[in-house]
C-alpha cells in the first residue's frame, strides 16, 4: 500500500518547483513568503503557549482555571429589609450583581444587536470582525471594533483590572509590546471563558463588570440609577440608553450630557431597526427616535432613600463583625437580611416629617416672642457665650486656629466670613451665605427627633428614625443618644409594686412625700403644677395615667430606689441608674432602644427580648455566615406584665389620661397602652406606646440638653412626642398589608390573683390582695 507523501515534503516540493523559476526576484519573494507562512503557522502557537505558560515571566501570569469559573468581582454589600426591599448598599464601587433572568428580553438584543451581532455563532473570537478591523487600518476607513462581548468580558475581569494585573517583564517596555500581550491574553481567556460558561452566563457577567459612570457599576445598579426600576423592567429605548453608554461612560452620562446620550441612544435605535427587532418600519423608529430620555434619575448614597440612619448604625456594627472575620464589607458581595419593615419605615419617616416641620415653625415663633435664644441653663437664663463655646468645637475653628492661632484676628476674620453653602429647611435644600457662626447658630435651633418601632414577641425591630436629616444631622437619637426619661420611667416603678402585690386598685393621696438627705435640705416632688399635690385620693392606676409626680414618688419610697433600679434593669434597660429619690421622676439617662425594648417585657408576658435588626448575612453566592436570634429571659412574671399592661391602659382609658389625646380612630375597638414624659428643664418629650403587636417609642428635643423647649407645657410629651406616634399607627392600621391590626393584649395564661375592676370592690388604703378565682377576662 503507497503511503501519501507527508506535509513537509509536499512543502519542499512545492519550493523546489518555485526556486526553478527563472526570475530570481520571484523566486526570492516566494521564498520569503512561505518562510514567514511557516514561521507563523508554527510559531504563532508557540507564542499564544508561552503566554499561557509565562515563559520566562515575560508576559505576567494568566488566571487559573478555577479563577476563570469563578470571577471575582469588586461587589456592594447590600442590606435587604423583612419584607424584600433594598433599604441600600455599601460600596467602594457601587456594583450589585443580575442574574441573567433578571436581565429584560429588550436590555439582551440590543446589546447582542449593538455590540456583537455575531454572538450566538462564534466561540469568543470574530474573525469576520478582525477582517474588517484590518480591513479598515489599511483603507483608514474604521467601522467599528473587533471585540467580541466575550473579549470585553476578559478585558474588563482581567487584563484592564488594576486589581489583578497580569503584566510581565513586556509589560514593562509600554505600548505597543504590551498592547499586543494584552490582546493575547484577551483572546485565551475569551475562550476559556466561552468553554466554562453559556452565551447567557456571559452576558450577565459581561452587564455586571461595566461602569455606566455616577458611581453606578454593573446593569443593576446602573438600571436603578438612571430610570429607577430593575433591570427585567427596562424597555428597548431605556436599553438603548445604557447600551449606548458602553462605549465611553462619562461621554454619554444622560444626566451631564442629555443631547449626546439622546444621539447615541438613537444610533443604537437604529441599528435595532437595520436588524428588524421590534422595529419594523421607518415610523417605528422615528416615533422611538422623538421619545425623550425619560430619566428618572435616583443616585445611592447614604443620606438619601430609607432607614439612613439605621444603614449607618448597621454599618459601624457590620465594619466590627467583618474586621473579626477577615471580611471586605465594602467589596464583598454580602447580603444581610434585617428585621426593618420598610412600609412601616416609611410610615415612621414620614410621621416625624410631618409632626417636626410645624412643631418646628412654632418652636421659632415662640422663642422669637421672647425675644431670646433657646439655649438654656439650669438658672434659666440664657446662655450668653453659648455660641462662643461650641465653635470652639467645630472642625472649621480647629482647622483655622492651626493654620493662625488661637488668638490671632485672622481667626475671628475667618469664621465670620460668608461663604456659599446649602443648608437644610423643611422645605427642601436652600443656598445660602453663611459664615462658621452663621451655620452653627442656625443649626443649633433645630429640634430633633427619634423613633423606634418593635415586634415585642420577636424582638425584630421593624422602624429606626434616628433624627430629622442624615445629610445634616449625624447624630443617632434611638441608640447613640441617652436623655432623661422623665415619666416614662414611671412603669418601672409601678412595675415593681404589681410585682410585690400590689394592685392597680389601691389608693393614694395626691401628697408629696419627704425626702431626707444627708447633708441636704428635704427634697418634696413638685407635680408638674409645681405643687405638692392637693390632697386628691386615687387609684395608682389614674395616679400613672396622670402622670402624677406625689403618687410616684411615695410607691419609691415604700419600695426603695434600689429595689426599682434592680426592677427597671432586670426588664431591659441597661444604662446605670442612679438609686436617688429623683429616679421615679425618670433623671437617669437611657436611650430610646432600652427604653421600648423594655415596654415590650410587658407586652410579651414579662419575657424581655433583646432588640435586633439582623437575621442573617449570606455571602454573595448565597451561603448563610451568619443566623440572629435574639437573647431572651423571663424577666418578671406574666401575671405582672398583664397587671403593668392594665395600668398603662389608663393613660387612655381613666379621666385625664395623658394617651386621651391619642385619634379616636386608634382607640376604637383597640386597646392602647402609653406613656408620656417631660423632663423638668423642658429638653425631652417622649412618648410610648403599645399594643398587642407593636410597641414603639419617640423622643424629642435639641440636639443638646441646653437647648430647651420654650416653656414645660410647650415641650410635654403629648405635645411633641405622642402625636408622631399617633400619625404612624394611623397610617400603620390604614395598610392592610403591614400586618399590624388592631385588639387585645395577650391575657396570662394562668389568670389573674387581683381583680382589675377597680368598681367593684371596697379599695383601701392598704394593700389589697384578693384571694378569689383567676379574673375573668370576658367580664372586665
Amino acid at each position: 500500500m503507497s503511503t501519501s507523501p507527508s506535509l513537509i515534503e509536499t512543502i519542499k516540493s512545492k519550493i523546489n518547483s518555485l526556486l526553478r523559476i527563472e526570475r530570481p526576484w520571484i523566486r526570492k519573494t516566494v521564498f520569503y513568503v512561505w518562510v514567514i507562512f511557516l514561521a507563523f503557522l508554527i510559531g504563532f502557537p508557540l507564542y499564544i503557549l508561552s503566554v499561557r505558560v509565562d515563559l520566562l515571566g515575560l508576559y505576567g501570569g494568566m488566571p487559573s482555571t478555577i479563577e476563570i469559573e469563578n470571577p471575582e468581582n469588586d461587589l456592594s454589600s447590600e442590606i435587604i429589609s423583612a419584607d424584600g426591599v433594598s433599604l441600600g448598599r455599601y460600596f467602594r464601587f457601587n456594583r450589585s450583581q443580575a442574574q441573567f433572568h433578571e436581565l429584560s428580553e429588550d436590555l439582551v438584543n440590543t446589546l447582542v444587536i449593538s455590540e456583537d451581532h455575531r454572538y450566538y455563532n462564534h466561540s469568543g473570537l470574530d474573525f469576520e470582525a478582525f477582517l474588517r478591523v484590518i480591513y479598515g487600518a489599511l483603507t483608514f476607513n474604521m467601522q467599528g471594533g473587533g471585540s467580541t462581548i466575550t473579549q470585553q468580558l476578559a478585558k474588563n475581569l482581567y487584563t484592564r483590572n488594576p486589581d489583578k494585573s497580569l503584566d510581565g517583564l513586556i509589560a514593562k517596555l509600554g505600548g505597543y509590546p504590551k498592547r499586543i500581550v494584552e490582546k493575547t491574553k484577551e483572546w485565551i481567556i475569551s475562550v476559556d471563558l466561552e468553554r466554562n460558561f453559556t452565551k447567557e452566563e456571559i452576558i450577565a457577567m459581561y452587564l455586571n463588570t461595566v461602569e455606566f459612570s455616577s458611581n453606578s457599576y454593573g446593569i443593576k445598579v446602573a438600571s436603578e440609577t438612571y430610570f429607577n426600576k430593575p433591570p427585567d423592567s427596562l424597555n428597548l429605548q431605556e436599553s438603548a440608553v445604557l447600551v449606548g453608554m458602553l462605549q465611553n461612560p462619562s461621554f454619554y452620562n444622560p444626566k451631564r450630557w442629555p443631547d449626546r446620550a439622546l444621539a447615541k441612544r438613537n444610533t443604537v435605535l437604529a441599528k435595532i431597526y437595520k436588524h428588524r427587532y421590534k422595529i419594523t418600519t421607518q415610523e417605528e423608529f422615528d416615533s422611538l427616535k422623538a421619545l425623550p430620555l425619560g430619566l428618572d434619575f435616583n443616585i445611592q448614597n447614604q443620606n438619601e432613600g430609607l432607614a439612613t440612619y439605621f444603614r449607618t448604625v448597621l454599618s459601624n456594627y457590620l465594619m466590627g463583625y467583618c474586621n473579626e472575620r477577615g471580611i471586605d464589607l465594602w467589596n464583598s458581595g454580602l447580603k444581610i437580611y434585617t428585621t426593618i419593615d420598610s412600609r412601616l419605615q416609611k410610615y415612621a419617616e414620614e410621621a416625624m416629617a410631618e409632626h417636626m416641620k410645624p412643631l418646628q415653625a412654632q418652636f421659632d415663633e415662640e422663642w422669637k416672642k421672647r425675644g431670646r435664644n433657646p439655649w438654656v441653663g439650669e438658672d434659666d437664663k440664657e446662655i450668653k457665650d453659648f455660641l462662643q463655646r461650641r465653635i470652639r468645637q467645630t472642625d472649621a475653628y480647629k482647622i483655622y486656629a492651626e493654620k493662625y492661632g488661637e488668638k490671632s484676628d485672622s481667626l475671628k476674620i475667618m469664621l465670620n466670613l460668608k461663604k456659599p453653602m446649602s443648608i437644610f429647611t423643611w422645605d427642601g435644600e436652600r443656598d445660602t451665605l453663611f459664615s462658621s457662626y452663621d451655620s452653627l447658630n442656625y443649626y443649633k435651633r433645630f429640634i430633633q427627633a427619634g423613633f423606634m418601632a418593635m415586634d415585642p414577641y420577636t424582638g425584630h425591630i421593624k422602624a429606626w428614625v434616628g433624627g430629622i436629616n442624615h445629610k445634616y444631622f449625624k447624630f443617632d437619637h434611638v441608640k447613640q443618644g441617652t436623655r432623661q426619661p422623665g415619666s416614662t420611667f414611671k412603669p418601672f416603678v409601678y412595675g415593681l409594686a404589681m410585682e410585690t402585690g400590689w394592685s392597680p386598685c389601691v389608693i393614694k393621696k395626691d401628697i408629696a412625700p419627704q425626702f431626707d438627705l444627708p447633708g441636704q435640705p428635704a427634697w418634696y416632688p413638685l407635680n408638674a403644677d409645681g405643687t405638692r399635690g392637693h390632697g386628691q385620693s386615687m387609684t395608682i392606676r389614674k395616679a400613672m395615667a396622670q402622670s402624677v409626680n406625689s403618687i410616684t414618688a411615695q410607691v419609691m419610697q415604700e419600695l426603695k430606689a434600689e429595689n426599682v433600679v434592680e426592677f427597671a434593669h432586670r426588664v431591659g434597660i441597661q444604662s446605670k441608674l442612679d438609686a436617688v429619690p429623683s429616679l421615679c421622676l425618670g433623671t437617669s439617662d437611657v436611650s430610646l432602644y432600652e427604653m421600648v425594648g423594655a415596654y415590650s417585657t410587658f407586652v410579651n408576658s414579662g419575657i424581655y427580648t433583646e432588640p435586633i435588626y439582623i437575621t442573617r448575612i449570606e455571602d454573595k453566592n448565597g451561603n448563610v455566615l451568619d443566623i440572629f436570634n435574639p437573647k431572651t429571659r423571663e424577666a418578671i412574671h406574666e401575671q405582672t406584665a398583664y397587671k403593668m399592661i392594665y395600668m398603662l391602659r389608663g393613660g387612655a382609658e381613666e379621666e385625664g389620661g395623658t394617651s386621651l389625646g391619642l385619634s379616636r380612630d386608634l382607640r376604637i375597638d383597640n386597646e392602647i397602652g402609653g406613656k408620656t414624659g417631660t423632663t423638668n428643664d423642658a429638653s425631652d418629650g417622649w412618648y410610648i406606646g403599645l399594643t398587642h403587636d407593636l410597641v414603639a417609642g419617640v423622643w424629642t428635643g435639641g440636639d443638646e440638653r441646653a437647648i430647651h423647649f420654650p416653656s414645660w407645657v410647650f415641650g410635654q410629651g403629648g405635645r411633641t412626642a405622642r402625636p408622631i406616634w399617633d400619625k404612624f399607627m394611623m397610617k400603620v392600621y390604614a395598610d392592610p398589608e403591614s400586618g399590624i391590626v388592631k385588639g387585645q393584649f395577650k391575657r396570662p395564661v394562668s389568670g389573674l390573683d387581683m381583680t382589675l375592676d377597680c368598681s367593684k370592690h371596697e379599695i383601701s388604703d392598704s394593700l389589697q390582695i384578693l384571694d378569689e378565682e383567676p379574673w375573668d377576662i370576658d367580664n372586665e
